[in-house]
């Protein structure tokens, strides 16, 4: 009989197999010249699939919540655990062939903190996880560097920039961000445009569990498995520029 896996080993499991499938169906989807929006739905579609059947398998017992079904295992109000998943986190940059700032997420919530989590960058062939966490890189650079969204820069990244004399680089996902400061491509990554529980939930719990700092932009501790699935802002920097950036945000 085979042991049986710990949380924090089938998140990171979970993570990566999800990952290989997502890679697989990417390269098939644009061998056969499909559209952008197939490949995002089709994405979507084989991740979720494949992380509810796996978390009903592995752990029946568990209240799930994820992107693609929001808030409709209300047994997560009642529960103790509750995986937190998003099972394609970045489906604009999935469906642009060469971009690898797309991910998966994995966490677990357990009554008021996380028992777990993975975040993989499939594309890139990585996995960061609570249990082994990351180290804190050591840096290096004159200038700290803000990741902001492609498609908009955020007030507080703004505020951030200019009161710490920061660079910016421009990514994808929510995780493919928070993944560049665990790996030290970035420094500092903050979000004020709303988001959902389960964009920054894996994220975060692996930053924290490196030593990254994490929080809401007031700097108040970050909270989930609340009622409202929305998370309105997110900081995810390193430990030394944690002040600093909150100084910059609020004076």
């Amino acid at each position: 009989m085979s042991p049986v896996e710990t949380d924090a080993e089938l998140a990171t499991r979970l993570s990566v197999d999800a990952g290989r499938i997502l890679v697989g169906l990417r390269e098939e989807l644009f061998a056969r010249g499909a559209s952008q929006w197939d490949v995002k739905d089709a994405g979507d579609a084989a991740a979720q699939e494949f992380l509810a059947r796996e978390l009903h398998a592995h752990r029946p017992d568990d209240a799930v919540l994820s992107e693609e079904e929001g808030s409709t295992d209300q047994r997560r109000f009642d529960s103790g655990r509750v995986w937190i998943i998003d099972p394609l986190d970045g489906t604009r940059e999935f469906s642009e062939p060469g971009r690898s700032d797309w991910a998966v997420h994995v966490a677990l919530w357990t009554h008021d903190r996380f028992g777990a989590a993975a975040v993989s960058l499939p594309a890139m062939r990585a996995v960061f996880a609570t249990e082994p966490a990351p180290s804190i890189p050591p840096i290096e650079r004159d200038r700290p560097i803000v990741v902001t969204s492609r498609s908009r820069a955020p007030y507080s990244a703004v505020l951030v920039a200019e009161g710490l004399g920061a660079d910016a680089v421009r990514l994808g996902s929510a995780g493919a961000k928070a993944m560049a400061v665990v790996m030290g491509s970035a420094d500092i990554y903050v979000h004020d445009g709303g988001m959902y529980q389960w964009d920054s939930a894996a994220p975060a719990a692996v930053a924290m569990a490196a030593g990254f700092h994490a929080s809401r932009l007031d700097g108040t501790p970050l909270v989930y498995n609340e009622r409202d699935p929305w998370l309105p802002d997110f900081i995810v920097c390193r430990p030394e520029l944690a002040d600093p950036v909150l100084r910059s945000l609020w004076g």
